[in-house]
């Protein structure tokens, strides 16, 4: 194998590792780092999925004493056990509805322009539901009740377009609802780590006939760096959204999103 794969897969983790928790799509971002870099990566896409379960690693070693608190309070706490039932909650729809359409969405919805557009769409998307927020009702992951923790799941669920950004729908879906900015982002946080990891677990079962030691190589080089950059991004993007709200990733999206269809079509 070419060390410009290697070099390529780098890449692609780092870029994973800083966007899977922003909501611009990091699954949007690499599909246009496909295009653009040429990367001939496993069958099936499979790369770009499984390397994201490096940037959820990261939220468990980041936030292990929060969910070490979480698992030895289930018995006595009963806020451990509304935290663990909504996150068990909310990755429901995505489970089925990821399940049931894996195929259509490898096929149809994974390439540049559907990203491009979803980009836009979505940027545009938060300049205005920034513009819209409630006032916060819920600050805290323990106090969510199931029917909000199943609503925040369905807009989860607009993320199986690629460049919509799972943690952009589930963020935005609660602050709609009433949740405040910090609990939000966190929530997205947690509900990465069923979603991404159900999501890998698939993915290589579907794909595992054509899998080869080159290509776990590269996912091997992909999931590492997607791990250490998604380490330094987790607790910043708190801070950055406490100070300054998610409108400039809305910019950022339609900036992005209308370069990828010039370059694309010009």
């Amino acid at each position: 194998m070419m060390i410009d794969q290697y070099l390529d897969a780098t890449l692609m983790g780092l870029v994973e590792g800083l966007t899977e928790f922003l909501p611009v799509s990091s699954t949007g971002h690499l599909i246009m780092l496909d295009e653009l870099l040429g990367f001939q990566g496993p069958p099936g896409k499979v790369f770009e999925v499984v390397i994201q379960l490096g940037a959820i690693l990261a939220i468990c070693v980041v936030y292990f004493q929060r969910l070490w608190q979480v698992a030895t309070g289930l018995k006595d706490d009963p806020g451990a056990r509304r935290f663990v039932m909504a996150v068990l909650i909310a990755f429901l729809p995505a489970m089925v509805l990821g399940a049931g359409l894996h195929g259509v969405i490898k096929t149809l919805l994974f390439n540049p322009t559907v990203v491009s557009i979803a980009l836009i769409v979505g940027g545009i998307a938060i300049l205005l539901v920034e513009r819209l927020v409630p006032v916060a009702r819920y600050h805290r992951i323990e106090n969510f009740s199931a029917p909000l923790a199943l609503k925040i799941g369905f807009c989860q669920c607009l993320a199986l377009v690629p460049g919509v950004s799972r943690s952009g729908a589930s963020i935005l879906g609660a602050l709609l609802m009433g949740v405040d900015r910090k609990a939000a982002a966190e929530f997205s946080f947690f509900l990465a780590v069923p979603t991404m990891a159900g999501a890998t677990a698939y993915d290589l079962y579907k794909n595992w006939s054509v899998m080869s030691l080159d290509s776990g190589l590269l996912i091997l080089v992909g999931f590492v760096t997607a791990f250490i950059a998604a380490a330094l991004v987790v607790k910043t993007l708190v801070d950055f959204v406490g100070r300054y709200g998610f409108t400039p990733f809305g910019w950022y999206r339609i900036a992005i999103g209308t370069g990828m269809l010039a370059f694309l079509y010009l």
